[in-house]
């Protein structure tokens, strides 16, 4: 039996039995605050002022036994045992539905010792309706899901390029690294994500990404500047070491060709042999020393979950609206 979801604005939703909120949400183009899909990042927390939800799989590690007891919840893992009302509020343009469909292997190119670029095709006639900085799930034969940022722009919509990067003993890079060909396929779900390009601003928007966190931010970029965007851009790419600035030369030659791009890349702890001479430590702090004060910028940031969890205070803290952070954060799997 179907129950009916009523979020703050009046927005009416209908959950299939044993459907997430939010799966059902974006099945019916209403878009919500959310990042991992798998209960970590807490992004979509919202409180429920009435009716009954459920976690089949166990309490999520974002939601701690005090926000549950006040009414929280997780909307991307509660199942409602009864109609809902949410005090959560769609945001911005409805965005495209997620849809499954198979995407063959068309190029794989290493672009440095742990990443590797992968390039997408969809079957001949189908787009898949993306924003720049959204990403994908690559789902796995037994259910399981794993995640990639899009690194294009989706005014070159005949493929999808990832940016992967090499964890060891994770179950799909090892395969990625080790036996994917040209020619495999594979069944993705998306588009999904709040990194996203917001259109009509003339803030300065900083994109702040770390090791393959690039990859959502060269999208957004590109997007950018092949539509005309005008406003200021301050792309922060942070590595611990030169190799991992993996496409250091294209975003020299972002900064380079356009008046509206400005280039920061940080490394945390590059080897002599690197010779590096340019800005090191944390990348959020680096932002910081630039800019102190955040309270007229746009930040869109994307990267592990460590870099994501110290910014965000870090940026708050600055001024930062948090309603003006765009970001998700990369939680790996080792299986």
């Amino acid at each position: 039996m179907a129950h009916t979801v009523r979020f703050s604005d009046a927005t009416e939703i209908s959950v299939e039995p044993d459907e997430a909120v939010l799966d059902a949400a974006l099945r019916q183009g209403v878009s919500l605050p959310y990042g991992c899909r798998s209960g970590l990042c807490g992004t979509c927390k919202a409180p429920v002022r009435a009716g009954d939800i459920a976690y089949p799989e166990g309490q999520p590690k974002a939601l701690d036994s005090a926000e549950q007891a006040a009414g929280m919840a997780l909307l991307c893992q509660a199942r409602p045992r009864s109609d809902l009302a949410v005090d959560a509020e769609p945001v911005g343009d409805a965005l495209a539905a997620p849809r499954i469909l198979p995407a063959r292997v068309a190029r794989l190119e290493r672009l440095a010792p742990g990443v590797c670029r992968l390039f997408l095709h969809l079957p001949a006639g189908r787009r898949l309706p993306f924003r720049a900085g959204q990403y994908i799930d690559i789902l796995l034969s037994d259910g399981e899901r794993r995640a990639f940022s899009l690194a294009n722009s989706p005014l070159e919509d005949d493929h999808l390029e990832l940016h992967i990067r090499h964890i060891p003993g994770g179950r799909l890079t090892e395969h990625v690294f080790e036996g994917m060909a040209e020619g495999d396929l594979l069944r993705i779900e998306g588009p999904l994500g709040q990194l996203y390009l917001r259109e009509g601003s003339d803030r300065l928007a900083l994109l702040v990404g770390g090791s393959t966190g690039f990859g959502p931010l060269k999208g957004i970029l590109e997007h950018a500047l092949a539509s005309g965007d005008r406003r200021p851009f301050h792309l922060y790419w942070g590595s611990r070491d030169r190799s991992g600035l993996y496409l250091h030369e294209l975003a020299q030659g972002w900064a380079a060709e356009s008046e509206t791009v400005t280039y920061t890349p940080v490394l945390s702890e590059p080897p002599p042999e690197d010779g590096w001479n340019g800005r090191t430590g944390w990348l959020h702090e680096a932002v910081l020393a630039d800019f102190p004060d955040l309270s007229g910028v746009d930040v869109y940031m994307s990267g592990p979950p460590p870099m994501t969890e110290a910014a965000r205070p870090a940026f708050l803290a600055h001024g930062l609206d948090p309603e003006r952070l765009f970001y998700d954060a990369f939680y790996f799997s080792h299986e």
